[in-house]
């Protein structure tokens, strides 16, 4: 009897380390999808890397938010400690700064070599925040980092522990290197401006499609209503097509991706934007998940763009993308095509009279 107890206790356990072998088997399996796999983070493998001594999980929900549950060894990182208001433009709130971003993550224990995993939750936009934290780390050169997809939604369904109290920290020091800086990140309405008609750039608009075309207005700080349409050329991908759903919010196979972004040209710089930035930082996050290294999001957006005393050209025409030069999923090191366009692009058909090729270097 005593024997047969031990045999069905082994077929158990081997049962189960088959269970977890096929789970973490199936999250990489997911994970290898995308040509930058790199930067997404599922429950399973969260849950196999918690202990690692370099791992920072961080929570990123504003308190608004924040429900009081945590990742067990998450600290809170609310992502709008990343922003400063901007009144005195009448652009809403935006990035405090490269010196300023450094010293928050410092104050927070977090050194260059930590690999940090952000994220929020289905509610607050499926990583349409913990991307933004995303787009900093990028500006800072921090190599390391992970949204977590569906958030702490996620890891709840995945049926793994909770906890009430944020991990401690000690303030250590954060100093990127000075080389991987990017600066030219943090782009103007005069920069988007300048780039019009450029064929080296592409212009996503990832707002709904109703203030996509005007139908549907917003209006400034001052309650000023801000002008109707898009910026010229762009084309309008919503961000929410990204998600697999609206419920769940989880990222769409790039299989998918491709099809949604078919006719985006990977040896050029793309462009994205939205009202405030805040979406748009999820399509740039997107758009590096899927290979795009010239990425850029501006963040102002329709803030700045859109205000009437700022004279930026307006349209509501509807532009479309036509092409397929998207990266594939073999490219993991090699991020961005190098292949030239064939086909033309909206920018072609606008009508706009600016050259369709011929620039020796595109984006940058």
């Amino acid at each position: 009897m005593k024997k047969n107890n031990s045999l069905r206790y082994v077929t158990l356990a081997l049962v189960l380390f088959l269970g977890l072998l096929w789970s973490l088997v199936s999250a990489s399996q997911q994970e290898n999808s995308y040509p930058n796999s790199r930067f997404v983070a599922y429950p399973q493998w969260l849950k196999a890397h918690i202990d690692d001594t370099d791992l920072v999980i961080a929570d990123v929900r504003t308190d608004d938010h924040f429900d009081g549950a945590l990742i067990p060894g998450a600290i809170r990182l609310p992502w709008s400690m990343f922003q400063h208001n901007d009144i005195g433009d009448d652009v809403a709130s935006t990035f405090i700064g490269i010196a300023r971003a450094q010293e928050i993550l410092g104050r927070h224990g977090i050194t260059p070599k930590d690999t940090i995993v952000l994220y929020d939750s289905v509610e607050r936009d499926g990583g349409a925040t913990a991307s933004y934290v995303f787009w900093v780390l990028d500006i800072l050169g921090h190599e390391n980092k992970k949204i977590l997809v569906q958030g702490i939604d996620g890891w709840r369904d995945a049926g793994y522990d909770l906890v009430t109290t944020p991990g401690e920290t000690k303030p250590l020091l954060y100093q990127a290197p000075a080389k991987k800086i990017q600066k030219h990140q943090l782009i103007t309405g005069d920069f988007v401006y300048q780039q019009l008609g450029d064929f080296c750039y592409q212009i996503i608009d990832v707002r709904s499609q109703a203030e996509y075309i005007g139908e549907k207005g917003t209006k400034g700080l001052d309650g000023t209503p801000l002008k109707l349409g898009h910026i010229p050329t762009a084309v309008n991908i919503n961000y929410q097509d990204a998600w697999t759903d609206l419920d769940t919010k989880g990222i769409k196979p790039y299989a998918q991706l491709q099809t949604l972004y078919a006719g985006l040209d990977a040896s050029r710089a793309v462009i994205v934007y939205c009202n405030s930035g805040r979406r748009s930082s999820f399509s740039y996050f997107i758009l590096r998940l899927m290979g795009f290294d010239r990425v850029y999001t501006y963040e102002p957006s329709w803030k700045e763009w859109g205000n009437p005393d700022k004279f930026f050209p307006v349209e509501t025409r509807e532009n479309t993308l036509a092409g397929s030069m998207l990266p594939t999923p073999s490219t993991e090191t090699q991020t961005v095509s190098t292949r030239k366009s064939d086909t033309k692009t909206s920018q072609d058909r606008s009508g706009s009279g600016k050259p369709a090729g011929g620039y020796m270097s595109c984006g940058g």
